[in-house]
């Protein structure tokens, strides 16, 4: 898994529009208190299971292949 140049601003992008998606969509609220681990996971479930993201393979799911999802999940909101 090659690391982005800019991975760690699209990390943060991916987290805002996911957190937003999530909670206009009525999935889920959020608390202040929420890490951004637990709103990288969720919102990465969330994108998988509406569809927008591809899954991992479940053996390879951790949180650096989450964050890189993301990433790269990210990055494609920039081109469109």
């Amino acid at each position: 898994m090659k690391k982005l140049e800019n991975e760690k601003e699209l990390v943060r992008k991916a987290i805002t529009v996911g957190t937003r998606y999530a909670e206009k969509r009525g999935a889920v609220q959020f608390e202040a208190t929420d890490s951004a681990n637990e709103k990288m996971e969720y919102v990465y479930r969330l994108l998988v299971r509406d569809k927008l993201l591809q899954p991992l393979p479940e053996s390879q799911v951790s949180q650096q292949a989450i964050r890189h999802r993301l990433a790269l999940w990210a990055a494609s909101l920039e081109k469109k």
